[in-house]
């Protein structure tokens, strides 16, 4: 499967900029244009603008030809299948069937708290999840839906003319552990991954890659174990997590080398971000945009 780029941009514009943005992400030849689905994130983006996802992709959508769009990623935190599901089919229908949904457990952050809960366990994550993505899947495959779940239930919720992608538009499932890569493997087009989080602050680059192969190689047992060829599943990675994180935007040859490695640890998709002055991804934005455009051809994109 050859190497795809494609770019997250997070919804902080407002639209007279943002249609700028995205448009610009088409124009440069991004495979995909992702955005965060939060209500808020972290320090420094906590008090600043900070849009919808699902109303971003849409306007994006309509301003936007062949680029595909999606979230990465879309959590229970602040959401329910049946809504969620009725949004998706409208979005997919808007963009012509451009929209892929990164879809994952979510996590402790302001998100987490938001309607007034207390903050999930991981156990209860991972149940919620598990459920979350059952029901979702059937409420854009099938028309008319009656589920009565232990953490979420619907009651003949319809879903027509459910959507432009047969039998639904695609999950990119967010998973490491076992119970998500059984997921990703059941319910997921594609898979998503930000590395080990445990080597943010202290890891080192090679710690990081071999920890990522670690992960492509559960995901393949996970797949084959379902019966299905573990290199069918695009796994992308979403850059910014790693020990790494700003080496790989030094210059064009320092992104080729970490996509090359990258790519012989089995990634097929690499994501990054667009570039946002006085935050972690403050990158150089000639340098940023030289990597969009060459960097294909030296990957054989």
């Amino acid at each position: 499967m050859p190497m795809r780029l494609s770019t997250v941009i997070l919804p902080i514009y407002r639209w007279a900029e943002g249609r700028k943005v995205w448009q610009g992400a088409e124009e440069l030849g991004f495979h995909t244009a992702y955005t965060y689905d939060h209500l808020s994130w972290r320090v420094p983006f906590r008090d600043r603008t900070w849009f919808g996802a699902i109303p971003t992709l849409t306007a994006a959508a309509g301003v936007t030809d062949n680029i595909r769009l999606g979230t990465l990623v879309t959590s229970p935190n602040f959401r329910h299948p049946v809504p969620l599901a009725k949004e998706l089919m409208t979005l997919d229908d808007v963009s012509g069937g451009r929209v892929t949904l990164g879809i994952g457990a979510g996590g402790t952050g302001f998100d987490a708290t938001v309607l007034g809960q207390q903050p999930w366990t991981p156990r209860e994550r991972a149940d919620r999840f598990a459920e979350f993505v059952e029901l979702l899947d059937r409420l854009l495959v099938q028309g008319d839906i009656t589920f009565n779940g232990r953490f979420y239930s619907a009651v003949e919720a319809r879903n027509v003319p459910g959507c432009v992608q047969i039998p639904r538009l695609p999950f990119a499932v967010a998973a490491t552990g076992p119970r998500g890569m059984k997921l990703a493997a059941k319910y997921g087009q594609a898979w998503v991954t930000t590395g080990d989080p445990a080597l943010y602050e202290t890891g080192t680059p090679k710690e990081s890659l071999d920890a990522i192969r670690g992960q492509v190689d559960r995901l393949s047992t996970a797949l084959r174990d379902a019966a299905r060829d573990p290199e069918s599943v695009p796994k992308i990675l979403l850059t910014g997590f790693t020990p790494d994180r700003a080496t790989p935007f030094e210059s064009l040859d320092a992104f080729v080398d970490f996509a090359g490695r990258h790519a012989e640890a089995g990634i097929t998709e690499i994501v990054i971000h667009w570039p946002i002055p006085d935050s972690d991804f403050a990158y150089d934005h000639p340098t940023f945009e030289r990597i969009a455009i060459e960097a294909p051809g030296q990957l054989g994109i």
